[in-house]
């Protein structure tokens, strides 16, 4: 342990360029002490960094580190006898019914419900539509012309696929996207008091509409997601309760299109930056599920996970006491020369390319396959719409985010012909 060692990943440098630091701490500092926080029983507890793929890959499936800390310290211990302060209470107690944030047994129950009413089935059917809804979005922008592909394209294309999914009526959108980056801000890694009150009534907003769209589902079952997670029952019958269904909705509809919507804008992003590799994609589009396949190892729309140790244990001879919370770099595993060669090379025919960026383990990411499809037909559209996309600004501003590689904007200018 190295605690002369200081990692800021908040810093302006390590946001618009976080790879050439995490290369270094994967090297020299696999296991990186991260500092303190203390309960508000004052008990101290640590945090630590992992940065290569064998750490990260390994604690992503080790039943030990966990994602309650509730499962893992007594209210006691955390200080937290006393009720949820009520300005915050709806958002905590929101999270707690998502399967994101939970562990066995309540994990396994949820995720297996969601799994029979999220079928493949159901993506594999959407293919055509989301075409539908790419074309559509480009088509005020032909060649020749400048615009925002983030807000034009990136964002507004997953958001329609998920809303439409779930069965959230287009004249709804609008405010869903409002919502939705509201509770993006949440999840981060560090968040001020000020973020999780807007989260906590952004929670309220959410819950008084799926409210509403459950019970019309109820009276008038629709071919939709939350129809299917109404009617879903287990091997034993049981079904999701309101208020878990509730949550689920918000759960699906926010990471149903903020990681895509970054997946979409990475992609574009490397391909103005790679314009031979762009035009080798439009010879073979064949490629192009590979090229997306690079493009969430190269810049994963989540840059990580962290867990919570269930009881004492030591990575690479570091002891870490249980409580200690543990932050998985998933990033830094993507590029780990261990596992990839030429790790920082854009490769899409690589294979085999064992990413992280969907992790690994009980919580594997869901929305993988749907989130694969909606990211190579948004790539083929762009590459066969336009000839040539290149950046119209040099400085491109990322969201001051740990958890997601988001861009802010992305200024493109297209060309009717190669240049």
């Amino acid at each position: 342990m190295d605690e002369s060692v200081r990692f800021d990943p908040k810093s302006p440098l390590f946001v618009n360029d976080p790879h050439g630091m995490l290369s270094i701490l994967r090297e020299r500092h696999p296991v990186l002490w991260g500092g303190e926080a203390r309960a508000l029983s004052g008990r101290v507890f640590s945090v630590w960094h992992l940065f290569s793929y064998a750490d990260v890959g390994a604690a992503l499936k080790d039943a030990r580190l966990m994602r309650e800390i509730r499962h893992v310290l007594t209210d006691e211990e955390l200080g937290r006898a006393v009720p949820i302060p009520e300005e915050f209470q709806t958002l905590v107690n929101s999270q707690r019914n998502m399967m994101l944030f939970r562990d066995p047994p309540d994990h396994t129950r949820l995720r297996t419900l969601v799994n029979k009413a999220f079928t493949p089935r159901m993506v594999e059917r959407l293919a055509s539509h989301i075409q539908d809804i790419a074309t559509d979005l480009l088509e005020p922008w032909p060649a020749g012309q400048r615009f925002d592909l983030v807000q034009e394209f990136a964002f507004p294309l997953p958001v329609i696929v998920i809303a439409e999914l779930l069965g959230v009526p287009k004249a709804d959108r609008d405010r869903i996207k409002s919502w939705s980056r509201i509770f993006t801000q949440v999840l981060d890694v560090e968040v001020s008091l000020e973020t999780l009150v807007r989260g906590n009534q952004m929670t309220k907003d959410f819950r008084d509409y799926f409210r509403d769209l459950i019970a019309e589902r109820r009276r008038n079952p629709q071919q939709d997601l939350i129809s299917n997670l109404i009617q879903v029952t287990d091997d034993d019958g049981g079904q999701l309760s309101l208020e878990e269904l509730l949550d689920m909705g918000i759960l699906l509809l926010v990471a149903g299109h903020e990681t895509t919507r970054n997946l979409i804008a990475n992609a574009a992003w490397i391909m103005c930056r790679m314009p031979g590799l762009a035009d080798a994609l439009r010879r073979q589009p064949d490629l192009v599920p590979g090229a997306i396949e690079e493009v969430l190892r190269l810049e994963p729309p989540v840059m990580l996970t962290s867990r919570f140790l269930a009881e004492d244990l030591s990575i690479q001879g570091t002891a870490m006491k249980r409580g200690d919370e543990v932050s998985l770099w998933l990033a830094a595993a993507n590029r780990d020369p261990a596992v990839f060669a030429e790790p920082d090379a854009f490769r899409p025919d690589r294979s085999p390319n064992r990413h992280l960026a969907f992790g690994q383990g009980i919580h594997y990411c869901l929305g993988a396959p749907l989130a694969r499809q909606e990211g190579a037909i948004a790539l083929k559209t762009l590459l066969t719409r336009y000839p040539r996309l290149t950046l119209a600004e040099a400085d491109l501003t990322w969201t001051a985010s740990t958890t997601f590689r988001s861009l802010t904007a992305l200024e493109v200018e297209t060309s009717a012909a190669p240049q």
